[in-house]
């Protein structure tokens, strides 16, 4: 039985990494040694992280005055460092469309000496939406404007950025960082946890502007995006495994003609699902139809028990990871870069079944 992993994180890898990566686990490149043995200060691991690097800014055409970072901690650690780097002393600007915007603002409120002012929300309607932002609520003497570009969760994702003016748009990118036709320059920091379109879990790739980089070392260390900038992300031992995979995506991706070609690829899925549900009787999906994520879909019944009954079947059918988050039940499916549009199509198909069964 083919199986198809629809996890929202840690997501599906290309098949052809795992092979490469598979092949060199013993003996990478007549070393002697796995990746996972390497020395992050030999010369085989600095041409790793270097070739990662490179990869990165040609697919995401990353200016040359913007720092490429690769971190520990996952996103949820840089709720924190971004405001301790960039707006002690200063006010913050959140947008809230869902739970890790909501963590992000909880986080920054910790804070003692950042100020921090929502300044839209979409909590009025269950996040099912991403809200206007009145550019006169945006202070101009803000550190910063925080928005989640893709909510996991809720299946909303903003189609245009916001113009902040010059105020630095911030955004957690980790749920469609190379899958999207956003602008690096459109944006003073991006950061993303590796695990839905990168890699696996354990990296944060944070891109940040030169400009952005503290002027002064903060009481932390590991936190310090100058600090991490000035020593090439190894100041520490870097989750260098992690690292390695990413270079093998970014590899993959190069090849298959960037970030355009997935892009396109990753619409014509979520195009192939989005219709079936709308031509349903039975499915449909609770986001605002200008407001829907490419990558993370959820769709429901309006019954409980009935969506039980398809995540129960969906399973023995070999639909892994379809049940939707616990907060807000129903399916979800996660169509990141690596899934194949043949698993997209197998869950239309049943889809359908089931439709005509229950009706």
């Amino acid at each position: 039985m083919t199986v198809y992993n629809f996890s929202a994180g840690p997501a599906v890898l290309p098949r052809t990494v795992l092979e490469k990566a598979q092949s060199e686990l013993l003996d990478y490149r007549n070393s002697g040694m796995s990746v996972m043995e390497l020395s992050h200060r030999s010369s085989l691991f600095e041409e790793i992280i270097q070739e990662a690097e490179n990869l990165l800014r040609e697919l995401m055409a990353i200016p040359e005055n913007y720092q490429v970072l690769f971190l520990q901690g996952g996103a949820s650690l840089q709720f924190s460092t971004i405001p301790l780097n960039l707006a002690r002393h200063k006010k913050a600007l959140y947008v809230n469309t869902g739970s890790w915007s909501q963590k992000a603002i909880e986080a920054a409120q910790q804070i003692a000496d950042v100020t921090v002012d929502v300044i839209a929300s979409s909590e009025d309607k269950q996040f099912s939406y991403i809200p206007d932002i009145d550019p006169s609520s945006i202070d101009q003497d803000a550190a910063y404007l925080h928005i989640t570009t893709n909510n996991t969760i809720e299946g909303t994702a903003f189609q245009t950025i916001p113009n902040a003016g010059t105020v630095p748009v911030v955004a957690d990118m980790s749920s469609n960082i190379l899958a999207n036709d956003y602008q690096v320059e459109d944006f003073g920091l991006i950061y993303a946890g590796a695990q839905k379109n990168i890699g696996p879990a354990g990296l944060t790739v944070v891109i940040i502007r030169d400009d952005l980089l503290n002027d002064e070392a903060i009481f932390a260390p590991m936190l310090d995006y100058r600090l991490q900038a000035k020593n090439d992300s190894l100041y520490n031992t870097p989750p260098t495994y992690a690292i390695y995979i990413a270079k093998l995506v970014f590899e993959w991706l190069q090849e298959l003609g960037g970030v355009k070609e997935i892009l396109a690829q990753d619409r014509q899925k979520a195009a192939l699902l989005y219709q079936a549900i709308e031509k349903s009787t039975l499915f449909s999906s609770p986001v605002a139809e200008d407001s829907r994520s490419v990558t993370n879909i959820p769709f429901v019944t309006g019954d409980k028990e009935l969506d039980r009954l398809f995540n129960e079947q969906a399973v023995k059918a070999g639909f892994e990871n379809l049940k939707g988050h616990r907060s807000v039940g129903g399916m979800r499916a996660s169509l990141y870069n690596a899934f194949p549009i043949e698993g997209v199509q197998a869950l239309v198909d049943f889809m359908q079944a089931f439709e005509a069964e229950v009706k």
